[in-house]
């Protein structure tokens, strides 16, 4: 595991689309239990090198119902973006995640942590790659029907502030679906 996580964090195969260079940030451990796939660092990401250190990060620890402490260690939780590099900015917030990525680097990762239990689809980068023909037409049909997707995989929107409008139109979402997350994370970490 140290030697894959030592080439991903040395990998330039995209640099030539970087507008700030290869930066990238995973943190994975062989023992962990849970992985949580995301999209691509954000620009703070990119600086600081800590996965979801931003308000993102912070709204999807609420959700989860769990400290730094626990979400930082790797020996429980694995988090691996879809792209590993902050793709730069777009018109409406940063570009996508690299295509080069999962591909090139996401099967050895997840051969590499044979306890995982559950795995956390944060967003329609990851939804699409992971669940493929099986996702539904729209992000929200896809979270609304997380409980096709268990209990190997559980679909979440992004955490994003961005989405502040999204989750005020699915009040069922922190009604419904945010309390089984905590359940099954918990249950999941509670057995360590």
């Amino acid at each position: 595991m140290e030697e894959l996580l030592s080439e991903i964090r040395s990998c330039q195969v995209c640099k030539s689309h970087l507008p700030l260079g290869p930066r990238p940030v995973v943190a994975a451990h062989p023992d962990a239990k849970l992985i949580i796939i995301g999209q691509a660092p954000g620009i703070k990401v990119h600086q600081t090198g800590i996965p979801w250190d931003d308000p993102s990060g912070r709204q999807l620890r609420k959700w989860l119902n769990i400290t730094d402490t626990v979400f930082y260690d790797e020996s429980k939780i694995a988090l691996v973006p879809m792209g590993f590099c902050y793709p730069g900015r777009g018109k409406g917030g940063d570009l996508p995640p690299r295509p080069e990525c999962a591909p090139l680097w996401h099967s050895a990762l997840l051969k590499s942590m044979p306890n995982v239990q559950l795995i956390i689809l944060i967003g329609t980068y990851s939804q699409g790659y992971y669940l493929g023909k099986t996702a539904k037409g729209t992000l929200t049909e896809t979270v609304k029907g997380y409980r096709e997707f268990l209990p190997k995989y559980f679909p979440l929107p992004h955490p994003s502030p961005r989405n502040r409008f999204w989750q005020s139109k699915n009040p069922w979402f922190e009604q419904e679906v945010i309390p089984i997350l905590r359940e099954r994370v918990k249950r999941i970490l509670d057995h360590y």
